[in-house]
């Protein structure tokens, strides 16, 4: 998810557990607890400009559940040992660490990117997507819970209890919100594949691997894509307007040069972590580009790698692998609101 999202997730869930008197400190510490899982991106920076390892490496370590709960039990160690806040309650504050740690891999996870929740094991990345990375839906609640809670805790000094048990109830009502908003995001998922399941159904492809992902900023429509054996089916269905089957467009795959170059270590690893949703092409100069199909729509994919050279033959030579520029669709969101509320009309015969 987008970093405010991260921040104000963390910061909720901490002040919701830390001492009232302390809400002010809980909320800071949250916030920079809910972002530290995202700076392994500097760190790999550091070692690395391969794109192909940034992306397959971002959302491993410092995303991992076998990680973050030492890493939450080092952090509470050391402070408690300076005493301070932490050891004036050792016990609420152990918890509001570690939960402000774990909820951040456990957010990303419903996203179409995936995370990497069971590093170091060779595990694929775990994707539920629910949500698109950046959902308004679920972070304004959380958002305002924390201004408010900000807010009220300057009266924590004059003990005003109402106010602060106001801000109590607000935090803990926004985590409850966003936590039912994330169960119906899967619940409209599932309504989604069903309706692909029943198009693919009656194409002739009900067994073909498909991904369902919500568009930008929404849950309301969602995007699905199907491989077939020379390339690819991209539909969308909005839960609000489509009545009629799901319509499904066709797109070309050089499915030939991904199986000759499944030896490229940046092919290889690409498979793995997007569950060989891509698409390759071959250049006229003979590079091979895949993208990753989960992210964007056809043409526009967020991320396209150029990882390899054809000699001509067949055969396929590693190169050092390098992304290309996204670039924004044409229609943009006006377009994507328009088909939230509007069925596609069918062509005509």
């Amino acid at each position: 998810m987008d970093s405010l999202t991260q921040i104000v997730l963390g910061g909720a869930v901490a002040a919701a557990i830390a001492p009232a008197r302390q809400r002010r400190a809980a909320l800071l510490a949250g916030a920079a607890l809910g972002t530290l899982p995202d700076l392994d991106g500097l760190l790999l920076k550091l070692f690395t400009d391969d794109p192909v390892t940034l992306m397959t490496m971002h959302r491993s370590f410092s995303h991992s559940l076998l990680v973050l709960p030492f890493v939450g039990l080092l952090i509470w160690w050391l402070f408690r040992r300076r005493g301070g806040r932490v050891g004036e309650a050792p016990g609420r504050w152990f918890w509001a660490i570690e939960l402000a740690l774990v909820t951040h891999p456990l957010l990303d996870a419903f996203t179409v990117y995936g995370t990497q929740l069971w590093w170091p094991l060779p595990t694929p990345p775990v994707s539920w997507s629910s949500i698109f990375i950046i959902d308004p839906a679920y972070t304004l609640w959380l958002l305002a819970a924390c201004v408010y809670a900000w807010w009220a805790a300057a009266d924590a000094r004059a003990r005003r209890p109402l106010r602060m048990r106001r801000a109590q109830q607000a935090l803990v009502g926004a985590l409850a919100i966003s936590s039912i908003y994330l169960g119906g995001s899967l619940l409209a998922r599932q309504a989604a594949e069903r309706e692909a399941d029943r198009a693919l159904a009656a194409l002739g492809l009900a067994d073909a691997p498909r991904l369902a992902g919500p568009t930008p900023l929404n849950t309301l429509l969602w995007r699905v894509v199907a491989l077939t054996p020379t390339g690819y089916l991209e539909g969308e269905h909005s839960l609000i307007a489509d009545r009629g089957p799901m319509a499904f467009r066709a797109y070309p795959s050089d499915t030939r040069a991904l199986g000759e170059a499944g030896d490229v270590p940046a092919v290889r690893r690409l498979a793995w972590f997007n569950g060989g949703f891509m698409r390759a092409q071959r250049t006229p100069d003979g590079l091979l580009v895949l993208s990753d199909l989960r992210m964007g729509e056809a043409p526009s994919y967020t991320f396209q790698f150029e990882v390899a050279r054809s000699d001509g033959t067949g055969r396929w030579r590693a190169i050092p692998p390098r992304q290309q520029p996204w670039k924004a669709p044409i229609d943009g969101l006006g377009a994507l609101w328009h088909r939230i509320w509007n069925e596609p009309r069918a062509p005509t015969p």
